[in-house]
């Protein structure tokens, strides 16, 4: 009496096939789900800053009985975002946050090497006008 016990060759294949098929299926699916959750962290820290930009602005009103904006974003956080840079460039490394006063951008560069960026307007700082500016939109760089 023979024991066969055992996959055939036709069993595994067709395993291998099914496979293949679920990660497929499961790959986009996954990289969207990263692209979001960037983006959804992102628009976090934008709404921080913003918030901040508010608070710095109640600030100024208090002080000086107008409300204005620094002319560098991060300087009305007391708590920056983790990767923060100085730098006064894009960002060029994964999860970095810079200013980049040249064109008045704030950018952050995605763990996929893809760049992002916000326009800055600090407004009017000092005079009879001074004014809050604003902070635009996400941009691909």
């Amino acid at each position: 009496m023979k024991n066969n016990k055992g996959f055939t060759l036709i069993e595994l294949i067709m395993v291998t096939i099914i496979l293949g098929i679920l990660a497929a299926v499961a790959i986009p699916r996954y990289a969207s789900t990263v692209e979001a959750a960037e983006e959804a962290a992102e628009e976090a820290v934008i709404s921080s800053i913003k918030a901040g930009l508010e608070t710095y602005a109640v600030e100024q009103l208090i002080d000086n009985g107008r409300r204005s904006w620094p002319t560098n974003p991060w300087d009305a956080l007391s708590k920056k975002p983790e990767k923060y840079s100085t730098a006064n460039e894009d960002a060029n490394e994964d999860g970095e946050w810079t200013y980049n006063s040249s064109d008045s951008t704030i950018t952050h560069q995605r763990n996929d090497n893809s760049r992002h960026g916000w326009s800055y307007d600090p407004g009017t700082q000092t005079g009879d006008n001074a004014d809050v500016g604003s902070v635009g939109s996400r941009a691909d760089l």
